[in-house]
């Protein structure tokens, strides 16, 4: 029996075989829980189906949020053939079949066929290629799931012949209608007269899997399904039925900014130790890797700095890394970084001197750009002296020359003050050295610590 298919009179039954997930899987757009700016009304998905204009789509999202149901909904919605295959099991002779079956749907039949790729991101450059003709064409109208950033994933021309939609995981409230739904409607939930007592820890177990959050349920359920009672279900059932201890973390609540505070100051405090242990904390409780990652590109420049320049680099190449991997292997790259930038020489230089020329630009917007530093590219701005006297620095010894490039008013301002950490301290001799009796570089606890 596929998902499409009613139960036969006498076989409803069979479908308490079925995982809780499945049976409860909606078959028609209209029945899926949240995805409004997806597939609510008006939105350009919602109306192609309407109109019965579907072009190729890949849905870009983490499991359990839906992008399979959403592609058989669709299927049903245009009344259309659906073919699914795995990127995993699957090769070019699977789509080359399915491909001959879409031009005998269209030839015969003149009916649609919707090609349901699961991660289509494992696809290979020539699996891929295999595509492209027949999705241009229109033979098929492709789906692809990926739970992978289809940018990376995905070769440029298939990518460019269809729409991107990315499907984030479900919130709070629609997990709660999704679960609400299934012990009103399911038969074997129904019939037990379930009621759930804590509500926090199946939101924090699910984490934005229906999915999750429905297998959850249903070992819950399981769990005290000889009960003669109306079964309550409370946070102590919903760990046993998850086989683990609930991490209260609220990603909006103020325990959330409580660890990325520690976590933080850890880095900047540069320890190490505190460090992963407070990302450990938050991984464990669910955060978003690439939340954290985007945390530590922000710290190498605004607390390292020009002190070590490579741990920018390191940063970057983290968020690069926990984008393409995902958990929980990238918890190892996030490690890694962390560990990296806890124990790099520290400065807050740059991020002092962008606060301060910020200040001075809100104080005196309407400084005007010195004429010889203006651009000259007519005859007419060479006449009004833009660019005259100009020195150009590589005509000059050291490819340097004492010139102020800052407005008359502001030429004493220092705005990058180096300090004497790590590569910066070389930075400094040298800004010291070259501009000696022209700008006075303060002591570096003159600099401060802005935060």
């Amino acid at each position: 029996m596929d998902l499409f298919s009613q139960d036969l009179p006498g076989q409803e039954g069979n479908r308490k075989n079925v995982p809780l997930a499945e049976r409860r899987r909606p078959k028609r757009i209209a029945d899926i829980i949240g995805h409004q700016n997806v597939i609510g009304p008006n939105t350009p998905l919602r109306e192609a189906l309407r109109q019965n204009k579907l072009s190729s789509i890949i849905l870009w999202g983490p499991p359990g949020v839906g992008k399979t149901t959403l592609a058989r909904a669709i299927a049903n919605e245009i009344e259309g053939d659906f073919e699914a295959i795995s990127a995993v099991t699957s090769g070019v002779a699977d789509i080359r079949k399915t491909i001959q079956k879409a031009r005998n749907n269209q030839k015969y039949f003149s009916k649609s066929t919707i090609l349901f790729i699961d991660e289509i991101h494992r696809f290979n450059k020539a699996q891929q290629d295999a595509l492209l003709h027949v999705v241009e064409d229109g033979t098929i109208i492709l789906v692809g799931a990926t739970t992978e950033n289809p940018s990376f994933e995905v070769i440029a021309p298939l990518l460019s012949r269809c729409q991107v939609y990315q499907l984030q995981p479900l919130g709070k409230e629609d997990i709660r209608t999704i679960i609400e739904e299934a012990i009103k409607n399911d038969p074997a939930l129904f019939e037990m007269q379930i009621k759930i007592k804590d509500w926090e820890p199946l939101y924090i177990l699910a984490n934005g899997d229906a999915r999750r959050a429905l297998n959850t349920l249903e070992r819950a359920a399981d769990l005290v399904r000889d009960n003669s009672e109306k079964p309550v279900l409370d946070a102590a059932l919903f760990e046993r039925a998850a086989q683990q201890k609930v991490l209260y973390y609220d990603k909006s609540g103020e325990y959330h900014y409580d660890l990325i505070s520690a976590f933080i100051k850890s880095l900047r405090g540069s320890d190490p130790d505190a460090a992963i242990y407070w990302m450990a904390r938050m991984l464990s409780a669910g955060e978003d890797p690439k939340f954290i990652a985007r945390r530590l590109l922000i710290l190498a420049s605004e607390d390292i700095g020009n002190a070590d320049p490579d741990a920018l680099t390191i940063a970057t190449s983290c968020f690069t890394a926990v984008t393409y991997i995902g958990m929980p292997e990238c918890q190892i790259i996030l490690s890694q970084t962390a560990a990296y930038l806890a124990a790099a020489p520290k400065s807050n230089s740059s991020y002092v001197a962008i606060a301060k020329a910020l200040e001075d630009v809100r104080k005196m917007p309407d400084i005007q750009v010195p004429l010889r530093l203006r651009n000259a590219p007519t005859g007419l701005m060479k006449q009004l002296n833009y660019g005259k006297d100009y020195l150009y620095a590589h005509n000059h010894e050291g490819h340097f020359v004492k010139e102020l490039y800052l407005p008359e008013s502001l030429q004493e301002k220092v705005y990058y003050n180096p300090s004497s950490m790590g590569k910066e301290k070389s930075i400094r001799q040298r800004l010291q050295k070259l501009w000696a009796d022209l700008k006075n570089y303060s002591s570096e606890k003159e600099n401060g610590d802005s935060h």
